[in-house]
């Protein structure tokens, strides 16, 4: 079966951006894995405020993989083939079905928070940048239900940049 993969970066206090949506405190000087990680997955995951984040960096990053946004708003146009959906669950089982490589879900805070809450994450991998930002938009949106992780893997970096890899128990 397809899995789920959580792989983000956060600061060191647990921030995934600044709090207006900046990224520019991320690290791009290695490829940290990320390329390998790309090449593990076809179908990307996103909520609709990251998904308008993404847009802002010019062209679509994305348009080799299938791309989902979920929206509340039924009225939500995606661009660049990118599907809008509002039912979370039956798009998750709809594509588990499907053969093909993981799944990457790529933010932000509340889908992953209704991802934890449904049990629907296989797999996490967090990049900790060494940074503390103070404020922004967190990890996990609170409150966040309970999951227990097992550490699978740990990779660090010149940089200080530490990947952190879990599989999520139950």
């Amino acid at each position: 079966m397809r899995k789920i993969i959580l792989f983000i970066a956060s600061s060191l206090d647990g921030y995934i951006a600044r709090p207006q949506g900046e990224i520019d405190w991320l690290f791009t000087d290695q490829n940290y894995g990320y390329s390998d990680f790309l090449n593990s997955i076809d179908t990307i995951i996103m909520g609709r405020k990251t998904y308008e984040q993404v847009l802002t960096f010019g062209e679509y990053p994305y348009q080799e993989k299938k791309s989902y946004v979920l929206t509340k708003n039924i009225n939500f146009q995606a661009e660049h083939d990118v599907t809008a959906v509002a039912d979370l669950e039956t798009l998750v089982k709809d594509l588990r079905r499907l053969d093909g490589k993981n799944i990457w879900l790529v933010g932000g805070s509340l889908v992953i928070r209704d991802f934890l809450e449904k049990k629907l994450i296989n797999e996490l991998i967090l990049s900790v940048h060494p940074i503390v930002l103070g404020e922004g938009i967190p990890l996990f949106a609170t409150p966040t239900t309970a999951t227990n992780l097992q550490l699978t893997g740990c990779q660090t970096y010149s940089s200080g940049l530490v990947q952190l890899f879990y599989d999520v128990v139950g």
